[in-house]
């Protein structure tokens, strides 16, 4: 966990040095009207959301309620969080692939062969986004139908708390992945492998991103320090297609 924290403050500084920040700065100011637009909504509505998921808590669990208020609370600010880091990522998805690449060789010295132009990247990071979502929501349901279920409805904070770790070391260490040509199954395969370095680095994300304000710097942050985690921790490993395909052979 030190270690991730200690890279998010060294993206932070690297992401707002010259040559960077219009990578930054565009999304930022992108992201800002959504985040207003979105918490204006959340403060709207959030009253009428606690009054209903109180309502279904049965009466004979309702000495549990001091327990199971805050619990509901910390669901539905996860899924607002959510919500909202859905949409800046969509946003921001094809400038941080910019990002990740003037990253990768600042730190490495090599430049990316990439003969791309720059709106086929654009486009192509888009497309990497939307599978992403295409892996994300179906998980999203299941926890929000677990929600709906008495008495295991308790656990679902715990389950979003770690599915949300999960989720941000995909959406963040895909930067780098995607761009050295990591497949998405791969990608997932070489987290899992390094499972603990990934939970760690997503749950230090997410616990960043839930901050207002802060989660807006917090993002190209995040995008700097999975280019350093992708050189660090993963990018020796062999691909996960590659080991599918050998064990396969046998």
């Amino acid at each position: 966990m030190l270690e991730s924290v200690g890279m998010l403050e060294k993206g932070l500084r690297m992401v707002l040095k010259p040559g960077c920040r219009r990578y930054v700065v565009v999304p930022l100011l992108l992201n800002l009207v959504v985040y207003s637009l979105l918490i204006g909504w959340l403060f709207t509505q959030f009253g009428g959301w606690m009054d209903y998921w109180m309502a279904q808590v049965p009466a004979w669990l309702s000495w549990l309620e001091w327990l199971i208020w805050p619990l509901v609370v910390v669901s539905l600010l996860i899924v607002a969080f959510y919500t909202f880091n859905l949409f800046a990522t969509l946003i921001a998805a094809p400038f941080y692939g910019f990002l990740a690449e003037r990253l990768d060789e600042e730190l490495t010295g090599r430049p990316i062969n990439d003969s791309r132009s720059l709106t086929r990247q654009a486009l192509d990071s888009l497309g990497r986004e939307l599978k992403k979502l295409g892996y994300f929501l179906p998980r999203v349901a299941v926890l929000i139908v677990i929600g709906f279920i008495p008495v295991i409805n308790v656990a679902a904070p715990f389950l979003w708390a770690l599915f949300s770790a999960w989720s941000m070391a995909i959406q963040y260490l895909d930067y780098p992945m995607d761009l050295h040509r990591v497949s998405f199954t791969d990608m997932r395969g070489r987290l899992r492998t390094k499972w603990w370095q990934s939970l760690t680095f997503g749950g230090v994300v997410t616990l960043g991103l839930m901050i207002p304000l802060v989660n807006l710097l917090m993002m190209p942050a995040a995008v700097a320090a999975a280019v350093m985690m992708w050189n660090r921790h993963y990018c020796a490993l062999l691909p996960h297609d590659a080991k599918s395909v050998q064990k396969s052979a046998r």
